[in-house]
């Protein structure tokens, strides 16, 4: 079983930065393909970035340029660097896992109860 906890939301005013951290523990074989989700209120669940084993990342059109996916293998933890906040950002972020790796597609197995992030204008 894998756990993964997510932390580093916050509210920031538009044009600021958040670095959201996500900590994995439990069967490490799961980690073919790691990512982050957000959700807004009223609006489903949308794939923000994705980084594969080799490292190779993937960022959706709506935050390429302004987030940053990392991780840290040594000590499983998941990164997302937000730059350039919008208020249109504002959503609860899920980090999430999966054992396949990315060129399989990304369907997680795994998800992080999530953490608030709040963009005022």
């Amino acid at each position: 079983q894998v756990q993964l906890v997510e932390s580093g939301g916050g509210s920031v005013q538009a044009g600021g930065s958040l670095t959201l951290s996500c900590a994995a523990s439990g069967a490490p074989a799961n980690d073919g393909c790691v990512g982050w989700f957000r959700q807004a209120p009223g609006k489903g669940r949308e794939e923000i970035a994705r980084i594969a084993k080799s490292g190779r990342s993937t960022l959706a059109d709506s935050v390429k340029g302004r987030f940053t996916i990392s991780k840290d293998s040594t000590t499983n933890t998941l990164y997302l660097q937000m730059d350039s906040l919008k208020p249109e950002d504002s959503a609860t972020y899920y980090c999430a896992t999966q054992r396949l790796l990315c060129a399989y597609g990304f369907r997680p197995n795994y998800w992080g109860q999530g953490t608030q992030v709040t963009v005022s204008s």
